[in-house]
This record gives structure tokens, C-alpha cells and sequence, in this order.
């Protein structure tokens, strides 16, 4: 899992270092497997004016530029089409290196023209996928600053190895969370405006009450499929995710912001309602992936009147993707059983960051908040407006109830801790204390199932590196082999 320091301030009021935030994340059982600087490999390309544009004497789609990167004019032949006087954008002088190729910028002669460099596209910096033309930059964006510290690059990015009994910390706001208890700073309210919506809901409901006991879903109608912002964009990119587009980003930064995943679909090209059911066996689905799948009857599908769109779950079906050109779409938000999760992408050899996230068990008490929080995010950055939101099932919200001790946590744990600090750092985490010390985990924490597992919390929190060493007894005296006859004969045979 993979997460930016300024991601993680998002949910977190801190004034904490990143080594602080390092050491913290380590020592609370978050293992950092490494720190690094996305912008450290663009430190060599600067923001750019183009103050003339000419025609290359000897090649029709090439431009003879006059480009200002801070130290005067320098002459750079381009053929993006929209070269042109006044840009402003992304200049690699030579010596730089293009992220995309590998490739050494040098002087070099383009068709008899002697050119100083390159002006480069999104998809040359490694930035995203567009590549038919230059960088355009707000004209007032500053001549000659590092373009990493110009577009907020230089933003380390924390790799956490999440062990699989932490499906809470596979959204950097579970990891921001675990943070706050640890007493690195503040959590951050989820800031959002509720989507009431108008008109009925999407047509979803689920026959599958135990493969997907949760069914939420929203419809958005009249809305424009474009880019991202540039926010969104840098974040995901930071943490390896491609752009697509803004729903396909959409639905991606939710999930790794939030843990949550989502589905969405191009509602002209579903055939009636969506229905979570389990498959008919044989029957095929097409993923996202370009791979086609063959189905079991164990497996959990959404499907339509007339084929399978999604592997619940783990990946949504090519035949109803988003496009640049979709205006329609049914956002959804399910909840699926982790063992049959599990199950089913074992079988297909399907491996993806939803399975990764639902097998685990994601928090099934977020489905509708969660699909307010993306209804709003497609509302704020594609436009149009929003059905009401429509629920099937169930999603299983029973809280376990643990009778615990906190003595345990020195008899257990071999530490003591006050019982006051206990309650403390289980309520940050989320847990109900009552007063008879009876605990209720939050629903995203189906890994607690015991005393032992509050013992863990509790210590790790207070610092493992706490927990002071003891010998073992052992018999006064000087040790007494404890070979065997037949051993000893054994290693005199050798």
C-alpha cells in the first residue's frame, strides 16, 4: 500500500516529520518497506515559455521553437502540433533524462536544425497518457521554476506492507487513523455535502444474499467523462495508479483513499436492472482486463438481462465500461463475502486491487456513505444530476461484543498498562468501551476476535519496543548435555 505524505495529511491535523511519521507507522506494527520522491526523477525539466514558433526549413510537421526556461532564449525543434508562441510548458534541457525512455537529452541536429533539448508531453514525464501535444501550462505559471516543485511532485511516497489482518489499512485514511491513535496529531472529519438525489433509484437488487449481502447503488445522469483534475491525477499517479478518466479516477481514488472499492457502469449499455446472483455455470464475462472468464455456479456476478458484467467483486466486465463518450451512468457500492472473494479469484486466477481489498473484508457499515461520498466527487467533477440512491440487503453490521480485562495486557502482553490509557487508545481506534469493559471492534476490524487480539492493539500502540525483556528461567548450575545415546553414537559414526 502505497501513500503520499501530503494523501495522508488529508486526514490527519499533524505537525509530525515524515522520519516521525516513518518510525511511528514502523513501530505501531505499519511496516515501511520504503521512502521515496516521485519529483527526484523530473528535478532536471523546468517551466517554459515558447517566445517564437517558425516553420522547420526542411520537415513540414516540425517547428523551429525559441523556448525561455529562466536563462535566455535556446532554439528547440518540436513537432507537437500545438507548439506555438505564448505556451507555456515543460522544458528538458540537455543532460536531462526522459523518464518515459530512458532517453539522454543532448544537442543533437533534427533534420539540419540544431536543437537545444526537448519540450515535453504528459505521457514523456511518465504523467499520465497524453501524448498529442506538449504540456500547456497556466500562462502565469513561473519561467524557470523545477517543474517538480512547480506541479507539487517532491511528495515522498510511504510504502506500507499491510498484513492481511488489516483490511482498516488498506485506505491511507485507516492509516491516517491508526496514526491519530498512535497521538501523531488530529484525525480530519470526512468532509463531503450528501447527495439527496431526485427521482427513483437504479433497478439493483441481490439474489445472493450470502456472496453479497449489499447492494447499494446511485444513478448520475447528463454528465461529461473527461480528465481528472490535476489533484487527483498527481495523487494517483504517485502511488503507480494510471489515469484513465474521471469516473474510471474516481472510482480508484475512493478506494484507496477510503479502503472502498466501487463499480461503475455506462447505463445505456446495461439491458434492465443489475442483479447480484450467483453464475450459471459456463456462463463467460469479458473483464476489463481483455481476458474473457468462464464462470462456476459458486461464483458471485452483477449481471443483466441479457449477460454478466462484473466479477463481484474483483473486476467489472469491457461491455459496459465508461467511455470519453458516456453521459449516463449506476454507480456501485456492494458489499462481498471475503471467503467466497477469495474463492472465486483463486479459481480464475484473477488477482486486482478490489479483490486485494474485499477478501480482506472491507468495512460493511461504509456502503452508503461511501456511495454518497463517490456520488458527490462524479456530481462536483462531471456535472449532471443524481438519482436517489437505491439499497438491497443487508451488509452484515453485527458487532462482536468482547468481554476483556485490561490486566491482560501485562499477564498477556508483558506490559502494564493503565486502564485509562487502554480505554484511550481502543476508543481512538475505534472501538466502544463500555464501563463494564465489555469491547465492541468497529465493523472494519473483522480481524478482532478476543482478548488477545485487544491486548495487540493495545500494545502496539503503546510501542512494542516497550515491552521490556525477560530471560527464562532456567536451572541453577552448569548445563547437562541433552543428546541421546543413540545421537551420540550417531556423530562419532560421522
Amino acid at each position: 500500500m502505497k501513500v503520499t505524505l501530503d494523501w495522508l495529511k488529508q486526514h490527519i491535523d499533524t505537525h509530525a516529520t515524515l522520519d516521525t511519521i516513518v518510525e511511528t507507522l514502523t513501530r505501531i506494527g505499519l511496516e515501511v518497506e520504503g521512502v521515496e520522491n516521485p519529483g527526484a526523477t523530473l528535478a532536471a525539466f523546468r517551466v517554459a515559455k515558447v517566445l517564437s514558433a517558425a516553420p522547420h526549413p526542411q520537415a513540414d510537421k516540425l517547428q523551429v521553437l525559441s523556448v525561455d526556461a529562466g536563462d535566455g532564449p535556446l532554439q528547440v525543434v518540436c513537432g507537437a502540433p500545438n507548439a506555438r508562441a505564448g505556451l507555456v510548458g515543460v522544458f528538458g534541457a540537455p543532460g536531462a533524462t526522459v523518464p518515459s525512455n530512458g532517453m539522454v537529452l543532448k544537442v543533437a541536429a533534427i533534420r539540419g536544425v540544431e536543437s537545444n533539448g526537448m519540450m515535453c508531453s504528459t505521457r514523456e514525464l511518465e504523467l499520465g497518457e497524453e501524448h498529442d501535444g506538449i504540456i500547456e501550462l497556466p500562462a502565469d505559471a513561473p519561467i524557470g521554476m523545477a517543474y517538480p516543485d512547480y506541479a507539487g511532485l517532491n511528495d515522498p511516497v510511504i510504502e506500507v506492507n499491510v498484513l492481511p489482518n488489516r483490511p482498516d489499512c488498506m485506505g491511507v485514511r485507516g492509516i491516517a487513523l491508526d496514526l491519530v491513535a498512535a497521538g501523531l496529531g488530529t484525525a480530519k472529519p470526512l468532509a463531503y455535502a450528501p447527495v439527496a438525489g431526485a427521482g427513483a433509484g437504479p433497478d439493483v437488487r441481490t439474489d445472493d444474499a450470502e456472496g453479497c449481502p449489499g447492494f447499494y447503488a446511485q444513478g448520475v445522469s447528463g454528465l461529461v467523462n473527461g480528465t481528472a483534475p490535476e489533484w487527483m491525477r498527481r495523487r494517483l499517479t504517485a502511488i503507480g495508479q494510471r489515469s484513465i478518466s474521471t469516473l474510471v479516477d474516481i472510482t480508484n481514488y475512493v478506494m484507496f483513499d477510503l479502503g472502498r472499492p466501487l463499480h461503475v457502469y455506462d447505463r445505456a449499455k446495461l439491458s434492465g436492472g443489475l442483479v447480484a446472483r450467483k453464475a450459471n455455470a459456463g456462463e463467460q464475462v469479458l473483464a476489463l482486463n481483455g481476458k474473457t472468464y468462464t464462470l462456476a455456479e459458486t461464483m458471485t456476478v452483477i449481471a443483466d438481462a441479457a449477460h454478466v458484467h462484473d466479477i463481484g467483486g474483483i473486476m467489472g466486465g469491457e461491455d459496459s465500461g465508461v467511455t470519453p463518450e458516456t453521459t449516463d451512468v449506476v454507480i456501485e457500492c456492494a458489499y462481498f463475502d471475503p471467503d467466497s472473494i477469495a474463492r472465486t479469484g483463486q479459481a480464475l486466477m484473477l488477482t486486482s486491487d478490489a479483490r486485494s481489498r474485499f477478501e480482506r473484508g472491507v468495512d460493511p457499515a461504509f456502503l452508503e456513505e461511501g456511495l454518497a461520498i463517490a456520488t458527490r466527487l462524479v456530481l462536483d467533477l462531471c456535472g449532471g444530476s443524481a438519482t436517489e440512491p437505491r439499497h438491497s440487503g443487508t451488509p452484515p453490521t453485527t458487532r462482536k461484543r468482547i468481554a476483556y480485562d485490561p490486566a491482560r495486557a501485562e499477564t498477556l502482553g508483558g506490559l502494564a498498562v493503565a486502564p485509562e490509557r487502554q480505554r484511550e487508545i481502543l476508543t481512538a481506534l475505534g472501538f466502544d468501551v463500555e464501563a463494564d469493559w465489555t469491547v465492541l471492534p468497529p465493523p472494519a476490524r473483522r480481524d478482532v476476535d478476543g482478548p488477545a487480539d485487544l491486548v495487540e492493539e493495545v500494545i502496539r500502540i503503546v510501542g512494542i519496543d516497550s515491552v521490556p525483556a525477560t530471560p527464562l528461567p532456567r536451572a541453577a548450575g552448569v548445563a547437562k548435555p541433552t543428546a541421546t545415546a543413540a545421537q551420540k553414537i550417531e556423530s562419532r559414526v560421522r
